[in-house]
Formats: C-alpha cells, structure tokens, sequence
C-alpha cells in the first residue's frame, strides 16, 4: 500500500516541502531513496522503539521508502514523525485519509515523545505558502511555529497524540499566538541602562551617534574603562524593532536552534559578543551541516567583538565582506546557502599589549616595536570599515562618586529615533538602503555635501591631521548623521568637527598624541 504525507527540508534560511513516500508490499527489504542523512536513516531504529512502546507494531514486508525531491540533501531527525506515521497508515495500522492535508516534523524518542526540532519557523511560513490543512510540531516548537497566522498549528507531546488526530479520534485545538501583543509588550524591557554609567559622556555621545546612523565603531582605552560595560548597553538606545525585522531575526534563531524555550518572537535587536578564540565558520557560518554563524545571529542587532586584536587575524579578514554586502554567501562543493548579516560592529580593544599605553596613571611597560605589532593586527581595510574611532580614558574618583545617575537610555533613544526617521523619510525610495551608514558614494554626494566652509575645515583636517583618503566619505556619513541628531537638513561645519573628530585611529600621530 502506498501512503503519501509531508515534511520540510531546512537548508538555510530556504525551505523545499518535502513529499513523504511509503509503499509496503510482501518481502523482507527495507530500502530509502532520497539523499538523507545518517541521522534520517538511524531514524528506522527510533521509529520502531517508538512504535512498539505504543502499543504498534513496525511492519514486516518490503518496505520503500522515498523523499522527494530525491536530488535534494536531507538532514537531521525532524523526518521521525512523517516517516512514523507514513509507516503506520501503509502497513494498514491506522487510517487517515487526511495525511495529505498536514505538514509534520518532530523527532522521536524511543518512549514516542516528540523533541524539538530547529526552523520550526520557516517551516510554518513554507506550510502557510503550499496551503495546507495543518502543522503539527513537538510541543516545545508550538508557540514559535503559530507566529504564522492563517495557519492552524497543533503541538503535539507524542505520537499516540498524532496519531489521534489525524486519525480522527480525538480532537485537538490549535495553538493561537497574539503575535503583535506579545511583541509589543517586550520591547521596552531592558536589563541594562545608560542611566548606570557615571562620566564617559564623550563616549555616550559617540554610541549615540553610531546607533542614530547604524555606524561601525572602535573603543580604544586601559582596561576598566567601560568599554565592554558601554557595548552592552547599546542596544537599549537602537530604534525598536520592525515586525518585518523581529520575523526575519526570529528565523535566523530558529534554523539556528538558538530560541529560548516558549518563546515566539524576538523583540530585542540581538547582542552577540562571540569569544576571541572563534573560528571563522563559527564566525561567519558554515559547517558540515550549514548553519548561520555569529554575524547572522547579530542580524538587524550588534556583534561586538570585545579585545579586538586578541582574535584571530584570518578570522577578523572574513568580516570584510560581510560588513560592506550585510550578506554572507556559503558556497560549497554540492550547495550554497545565503544568510543575511545587517549588523553594527561594535570593537573595543587596549592601546597596547599591557593596556596601559599613554594612561596617566599607569606605567606602560610595552616596548615601541611591541605596541606597533600590536596595533598592526588590526588592518587597514578593516578599519576602513568602521567609521567612529573613539579614545577612552578610565573614570575619575570624581565621577564614579557622583550619587546622580547619568542619563538613561530611554531619551537617548527617543533621539535616536527621531534621526531615524528622518533617515527613514530622505530613503524612502532607495531599495536596500535604511540608515546614513548604508549610503552609497552618490547618495553621500547628494545629501551629506558640506558647504564652501566646510569644504575648507574637511580639506584642512585632511593636511594637517595627516588623515587618509579612505576617511573622507566615512567622515561625511557621520556628519550626516550629526546634522540629523540635530534636526538640520544641511551638513554645517560644525557637524564636520565633531565628525572629524572620532577618526582617531586615522591620525598619523595617533601614537605619539597618546603618549
């Protein structure tokens, strides 16, 4: 007898239906076409410690089994539950006449609970698209699975449960999530708070900047300064998240694996903070079983990268790509998978291998030839890439006493996003481009071009500051975000100094300066 029902295969963010095939005839053969992997074929052994804990027999016959498309690579333990009760309706065991109008994934445990399973998401948005009846998903992956509305999405603890529905013998209410309260209600609540931080308003003011444009940046300061500390708090001042971008980010997370148990959507722009010993497929994704790496898991949030040239230096070179295209393309010898990778680089690093290099109040014991290689591990091209360069210094007992706290997070974001808008409105027509650090060179010409006085403050700053000639669009970038914190439409001198002012690390006396 031959029973069809569906599944899903994940290979990046994309994911192809797959049509479940079983025939059962007289013999003694078990066969599976289809290209799945060790853990699809170990999935016979389950299925049938599964079956007989239930009180159902595995078949005895030639059993063929086929997943289509049969040129397309399978992966992983989520085929279990079709495969189960595909077996189970070919052998004559239950009957369902309606296993065509469902999707189902789940892996099994020998006892017949169901176990989560990774792209519960994705997965519901391809069943929503083929228009089918239901999708039934372990328990554990319901709520994240009926973010998808008009789409009834059961989860299931066993496969007695399944097997009840589909068969007909018991009724099951499909799960109901309330996307947009939910999503509403988390976005305000945040751990971390600028109102925290005593002194350091310089750097507050360069983080400011960098979220209002969606800039790169760099913290160069003695350890114990804040850098990490600042870093962490950023994203309590970015703009909300979009429902169009938390869909987007939760996908990424789901395929992942990375979703917290019960949760249905992120709401929070992501923070990743990856160790310096990351390798570059960890970093950027990859693998045998390609998965999203750290800079997709930073999608529309931040990657910070804490002691910057302690990581390695191949390793920090593969972000170059990335940090201009916001794509990441995995290309192996038999698939290529895309993730998106928009994110905000945000670095923090020492002056020098000790750390303690031009701080006033601590010898530094680094040689000249020691702080140059140090510096010299973080390239040219990559720096190019990120626009503010901010100098630190640790907080004075002065500050730190203060019994005010500084201010809080809230109204440096509600800045923020008032720049953002304006933003929002001047690309309104541009495909791809949402914030000022997105702007090709002609879009830099057209709306951040300084005046004849400006013209002459960028030019002499290049002269004498021994600026390069890779700083001046990234100087104007940031100038541009300046003037719309400030509610300008025009890109004044003054927006030029500021901006000129955090390409610290461009200065040809930068080293001698910190001394």
């Amino acid at each position: 007898m031959l029973v069809k029902t569906y599944s899903a295969a994940v290979n990046g963010l994309d994911v192809t239906t797959v049509t479940v095939e079983v025939n059962i005839i007289p013999g003694v053969m078990y066969r599976m076409t289809g290209l799945g992997d060790t853990a699809v074929r170990e999935g016979r052994d389950r299925i049938a410690s599964a079956l007989q804990n239930n009180g159902y027999k595995f078949p005895h016959g030639d059993i063929t089994i086929n997943l289509a498309p049969a040129d397309l690579r399978k992966e992983g333990s989520a085929f279990d539950l079709p495969l189960a009760i595909a077996i189970l309706a070919a052998s004559g065991a239950i009957v369902a006449d309606a296993l065509q109008e469902y999707m189902m994934v789940g892996e099994l445990s020998l006892d017949g609970t169901l176990q989560p399973i990774k792209g519960a998401l994705p997965i519901a948005i391809k069943a929503r698209a083929e228009k089918l009846k239901g999708l039934i998903v372990p328990r554990q992956n319901v709520r994240e699975a009926a973010v998808v509305n008009n789409l009834a999405v059961y989860g299931m603890d066993s496969i007695t449960d399944v097997i009840n529905l589909v068969t007909g013998k018991q009724h099951y209410e499909p799960t109901v999530v309330d996307t947009r309260r939910e999503f509403y209600e988390q976005q305000s609540r945040f751990d971390l708070d600028y109102a925290d931080v005593r002194g350091q308003e310089n750097v507050k003011r360069a983080l400011e900047v960098a979220a209002a444009g969606g800039h790169n940046l760099i913290m160069v300061g003695p350890p114990g300064s804040g850098k990490s500390m600042m870093a962490k708090r950023l994203p309590s001042i970015l703009p909300p998240l979009s429902l169009a971008e938390s869909l987007e980010t939760t996908q990424i997370h789901s395929v992942a694996g990375k979703l917290q148990r019960g949760t249905s959507l992120i709401s929070q722009r992501p923070f990743r903070s990856p160790h310096h010993t990351i390798s570059e497929v960890a970093l950027v994704g990859g693998g045998v079983n390609p998965q999203p790496g750290e800079i997709s898991l930073a999608h529309n949030g931040v990657l910070f990268a804490d002691e910057l040239p302690e990581f390695n230096k191949t390793t920090l070179e593969v972000l170059r790509q990335p940090l201009e295209d916001r794509r990441i393309t995995i290309s192996r010898a038999k698939y290529t998978i895309e993730f998106p990778c928009s994110f905000m680089f945000v670095a923090s690093m020492n002056p020098c291998p000790c750390g303690y290099y031009g701080d006033p109040t601590h010898r530094c014991v680094c040689t000249p030839g020691q702080i140059q290689r140090y510096l010299n591990k973080i390239s040219g091209p990559l720096l190019d890439r990120i626009d503010i360069q901010c100098e630190i210094t640790a907080v004075p007992f002065s500050e730190i006493s203060k019994a005010s706290p500084g201010e809080p997070s809230e109204a440096i974001r509600q800045r923020v996003m008032k720049a953002r808008e304006r933003q929002t409105a001047r690309f309104s027509g541009t495909r791809g481009v949402h914030c000022n650090a997105q702007m090709t060179e002609r879009m830099i010409h057209q709306y951040a071009e300084p005046d004849a006085e400006g013209t002459d403050l960028l030019r002499m700053a290049m002269q004498k500051l021994s600026l390069s000639a890779r700083a001046y669009n990234r100087i104007l970038k940031v100038a541009r975000t300046i003037a719309d914190l400030d509610g300008s439409d025009s890109v004044r001198p003054q927006h030029l100094a500021e901006a000129i002012g955090y390409r610290t690390l461009d200065r040809g006396d930068w080293a001698e300066r910190r001394a």
